[in-house]
């Protein structure tokens, strides 16, 4: 029989691929395609930041980094060298993963606030590469990304594709991949979670003191997973400067990491489908607070703030947490 973790995981996988599935019964035009397409690759970044932060309780304030030099090597390697996308990818993700190997051995021997301001100067020193060599990334104006290339199919924003006989656009194509590309990512931190490798971490969140009294390795686990997130951001940067298209320094900037990571305290540390939520609620709220023009940013952090104070766990453990002590009141307690 499965354990209760692996019920709710499934559940949990079901659940999301339902919605996911249901869900372009509702997007009207291919603005909403566009939209929810950003928020699927966001959520797989923060699904992977989550098992750093959520997980093994380790801060990263400069994550955007990770995912700007992703997209900047497949830019890069595609439109300069003439690379194809998925070799472009995977060299990316094998570069940002030696690259967080050797950064993240010293910073992540610090705490508190000095793995703060580590991880925040990794990520300024990025944008600043990022913007000041003009040369190869373009400097602040930025440099265009050519289309995915899928296998031989070449899926951009403005094709008309052939799925099983259906005829789909470009962005309903791109819909699909982030789509799958979430799932993959959610299946992957969900397993590891749950390995030996999870439990390591779980115990390093807990009290370092104590897993290193047990034997856990405290300084590789902590690696191994900073090295993990970091490539999640590396391969979902990739795939987001092919959709967009056009990439400018501001993949990096300390602005997204600061949205990254309120996207994980929002959702719920710790909870893989939470920070999923997370991430939705922070990219759709603007779009719903836009008619309130110069008050949205003020709505805008109100909204997080308001949240924070009376859901400090997050949405959705709060949540969950609500509907299960109400089945236990209406079943009289043997829920």
């Amino acid at each position: 029989m499965l354990n209760r973790f692996m019920q709710s995981r499934l559940r949990g996988l079901v659940i999301l691929a339902l919605i996911l599935i249901i869900l372009p019964a509702f997007l009207g035009n291919p603005f909403h395609y566009e939209l929810v397409t950003q928020m699927a690759i966001i959520a797989a970044t923060v699904v992977g930041l989550n098992l750093l932060v959520g997980f093994a309780g380790q801060i990263s304030l400069g994550h955007a980094g990770f995912f700007g030099l992703g997209a900047y090597f497949t830019g890069i390697a595609t439109g300069t060298y003439g690379w194809s996308s998925i070799p472009a990818l995977v060299a990316g993700a094998i570069a940002v993963g030696i690259i967080a190997w050797v950064v993240g051995r010293p910073i992540l021997r610090l705490k508190g606030h000095y793995l703060s301001m580590a991880t925040l100067a990794v990520g300024f020193i990025i944008a600043i590469i990022l913007n000041n060599e003009r040369a190869i990334t373009g400097g602040p104006d930025g440099m265009p990304v050519p289309a995915l290339n899928l296998f031989g199919w070449e899926l951009s924003t403005f094709g008309q594709y052939s799925l099983f006989g259906v005829e789909i656009s470009g962005v309903q194509a791109w819909y699909i991949l982030a789509s799958l590309v979430l799932l993959l990512a959610v299946w992957f931190a969900l397993n590891l979670i749950e390995s030996p490798i999870g439990r390591a971490l779980r115990s390093v969140k807990g009290s370092e003191v104590a897993a290193s009294v047990v034997g856990v390795d405290t300084a590789r686990y902590k690696s191994l997973v900073f090295v993990i997130s970091a490539v999640y951001a590396s391969v979902m940067g990739s795939l987001y400067a092919h959709f967009q298209g056009f990439i400018t320094p501001a993949v990096a900037s300390f602005e997204f990491s600061i949205l990254l990571i309120t996207m994980v305290v929002l959702g719920g540390m710790g909870s893989t489908f939470g920070v999923i939520l997370g991430a939705v609620v922070l990219k759709l709220l603007p779009q719903l607070l836009a008619n309130f023009q110069e008050l949205e940013t003020v709505m805008f952090g109100l909204i997080l703030m308001l949240t924070m104070i009376f859901m400090p766990k997050g949405l959705l453990p709060t949540l969950t947490a609500l509907v299960a002590g109400k089945v236990r009141k209406k079943t009289g307690g043997k829920a």
